[in-house]
């Protein structure tokens, strides 16, 4: 299950912590956890083969957290899964 969609740390219209800011891992990934949880809520939990995590990318002032959705491409409800999530991120933590 190495294919995967980046979605983002955090609903598209909120402040997310910043990279290079005091305690920013920690903030991050427990903002990113929420998020996950919010994305559970909205499109309900991931089906066979998708999974909602944590992943680390690298950047100039140091590597920062994103939520990802993992899929497996021979799995259509896991790919639909991602790309559900991907085309109708929540907007604001309310949604």
């Amino acid at each position: 299950m190495h294919t995967y969609l980046a979605l983002a740390p955090a609903p598209v219209e909120e402040d997310c912590a910043q990279v290079g800011t005091a305690e920013y891992t920690v903030k991050a990934r427990a903002e990113c956890q929420r998020f996950i949880a919010l994305l559970r809520k909205t499109f309900g939990p991931e089906p066979a083969g998708a999974r909602l995590a944590v992943k680390s990318f690298p950047h100039d002032f140091g590597d920062y957290l994103e939520v990802v959705c993992y899929f497996d491409a021979t799995l259509p409800e896991s790919v639909e899964y991602a790309y559900r999530c991907e085309d109708n991120l929540p907007a604001t933590w309310d949604d």
